[in-house]
């Protein structure tokens, strides 16, 4: 494997469990209201615009040439940040100067089929295959966890919360801690447990469940500001169908690794926002599930832009525990 374009060429540890968070304690009182109140200045970003200071490549994965972004010094503890379906880099981009400035070396991507790593899918793999597949994610993870050459933080959104557990699950030691954000909070068919409408979900083809998700974000039913509808419009120019059809397909099998996670030494974060496209209480009783803390925000389903500031601020707390 090898980065192009400024990228780098390709050739664990923990601490036990971590309790389930609680209220702040008073010492870190100002730190929680000093994260809330710059979450609340955030305004209206410019989302095509990468964080200053940031650099962009490309990683040659199994499945493809990978749209990359990093930041910090390559040196310092590495920290992957995960985009799910429909996603991409640029969800973290508020989250991505707070870590480097913390002392940490962030990389995100963009998943094969997704917005710049359309061009990645399965036709590139030896032998070539029809479809996306978990085994493709959970390579292309861990050919970049592979390259760091020490242990990273990572952090799955999403989709990519699964694909993070799996990959979790084989290589173990390429992992200092796991945070899964917005995570589905459930094995097997994780649409069926999605709030008012999961129940209509086994009634529906994949290729329409995935046209249905498109459509409902194109139409920016949860009224997303401006500024960020343009760019995802943007971004979906770029994403190939079939990978958002082969995700849905994906998604409605998910694995059930709360067992090896649980057993797991390394410490381990849910995080969330309160109004989910899963019910809370599910998140709650995942997280409880696999031994890990357990985070809330006042946000939907994408606490990384709504409140990195909050959601840095636990990251960062998480990886403290791993020393």
């Amino acid at each position: 494997m090898a980065w192009r374009n400024g990228a780098r060429a390709r050739n664990g540890s923990g601490t036990g469990p971590v309790p389930l968070a609680g209220p702040a304690a008073p010492d870190d009182q100002a730190e929680q209201d000093q994260a809330e109140a710059l979450d609340a200045q955030l305004g209206e970003p410019d989302w095509a615009v990468p964080p200053e200071g940031s650099h962009s490549g490309w990683f040659a994965a199994p499945s493809g040439l990978l749209a990359v972004r990093t930041m910090g010094v390559e040196t310092n503890p590495p920290v992957v940040l995960v985009p799910g379906v429909t996603g991409s880099k640029e969800d973290f981009s508020l989250m991505m100067p707070v870590l480097a400035d913390a002392g940490y070396f962030v990389l995100s991507y963009d998943m094969a089929g997704q917005y710049e790593s359309a061009a990645a899918g399965p036709e590139s793999l030896t032998p070539p295959q029809d479809h996306y597949s978990y085994e493709l994610f959970v390579d292309d993870l861990l050919a970049i966890l592979e390259d760091r050459g020490a242990a990273s933080h990572v952090l799955g959104y999403s989709f990519a919360g699964i694909v993070a557990q799996m990959a979790f699950a084989e290589r173990p030691d390429l992992f200092r801690t796991l945070a899964l954000l917005s995570c589905p909070p459930v094995p097997g068919q994780s649409f069926r447990a999605v709030s008012r409408i999961g129940r209509f979900s086994p009634l529906v083809s994949d290729k329409i469940h995935a046209d249905l998700i498109v459509w409902g974000i194109r139409r920016n039913f949860v009224r997303v500001p401006p500024h960020r509808m343009a760019f995802v419009r943007h971004r979906f120019e770029y994403t190939r169908k079939q990978s958002l059809q082969d995700i849905v397909t994906l998604m409605k099998h998910s694995p059930d690794l709360r067992g090896v996670l649980a057993a797991a030494p390394q410490p381990k974060l849910v995080a969330v926002g309160r109004a989910d496209v899963w019910p809370l209480e599910l998140h709650r009783a995942f997280a409880a599930s696999i031994g890990g803390r357990f985070a809330v925000y006042g946000t939907g389903h994408a606490p990384c832009e709504d409140a990195p500031h909050q959601l840095s601020r636990d990251l960062l707390a998480l990886y403290a525990e791993a020393g």
